[in-house]
C-alpha cells in the first residue's frame, strides 16, 4: 500500500498506520537520543530499556553456568541479545512483520546497551549490579573476564564501538522496515 493508498484507505486502516508510525517515531527519537551520546557516557545504561534488558542479562549467567566459567560470564550478553532476536523471529514466523520489526529494533537497542559494558573492560569504572565497579572487585566485570581470557582486553573500545554502531544500524533498519510494513499491509499485520 502506497502512502496515497493509505490516506485513501478506510479510517480504521488509516488509524493503524498512524498508530504504528507514531510508535516508530517514538523508537526513532529514543534511538537518536541513545546514538547521540558517546559510548563511554553509558547514557543507554540509564534508560528505561536497560532495566528491561538487565533481567535477561542476569538470567543468562544462571542458564549458562553449567557450561563453565567463560560461558557463564558470556551468557549474560548472549541472553541479552538472544531474547529480542527470538522475539523478532517468533513474530516473523507468525507473519506479523511489524512486530518483528519492533523486535529487531529491540535487538539493536540491546546491542547498544552492551556497548558501554564492553567499552569499560579495562577501565572498570561502570557501576555494576551489586553497587561496585569492575576495578573494585576482581573477576567481576563480564567483559574484563571475557576479553582477558581471549587476550583481547586492549580491543575493548573497538568492541564497544562495534556493538554501538551495529546496534544503531540495526535500530535504523528496523524502523525503516516497520514504516514500509505499516504502509504495505496496515490491516494484515
Amino acid at each position: 500500500m502506497s502512502f496515497a493508498a493509505a490516506v485513501a484507505a478506510k479510517p480504521a486502516a488509516r488509524g493503524v498506520v498512524a498508530a504504528r508510525c507514531a510508535f516508530l517515531a517514538l523508537l526513532a527519537f529514543y534511538s537518536f537520543r541513545i546514538l547521540t551520546h558517546p559510548v563511554a557516557s553509558n547514557y543507554v545504561g540509564e534508560t528505561f530499556l536497560h532495566l528491561v534488558n538487565l533481567p535477561f542479562h542476569e538470567a543468562g549467567h544462571v542458564l549458562f553456568s553449567p557450561f563453565g566459567r567463560f560461558l557463564q560470564v558470556a551468557g549474560g550478553t548472549i541472553m541479552q541479545l538472544l531474547v529480542p532476536a527470538v522475539v523478532a523471529i517468533s513474530f516473523y514466523m507468525r507473519k506479523d512483520r511489524y512486530a518483528a520489526a519492533v523486535g529487531i529494533w529491540w535487538l539493536g537497542e540491546s546491542m547498544a546497551d552492551v556497548a558501554p559494558y564492553a567499552d569499560d573492560a579495562r577501565a572498570g569504572q561502570l557501576p555494576l549490579l551489586g553497587g561496585v565497579t569492575g576495578s573494585e572487585v576482581e573477576d567481576y566485570h563480564d567483559w574484563e573476564v571475557m576479553l582477558g581470557k581471549l587476550g583481547l582486553l586492549t580491543w575493548d573500545h573497538s568492541i564497544g564501538s562495534f556493538f554501538f554502531v551495529t546496534g544503531g544500524v540495526v535500530m535504523a533498519a528496523a524502523i525503516i522496515w516497520g514504516v514500509m510494513v505499516s504502509f504495505r499491509q496496515p490491516e494484515a499485520d
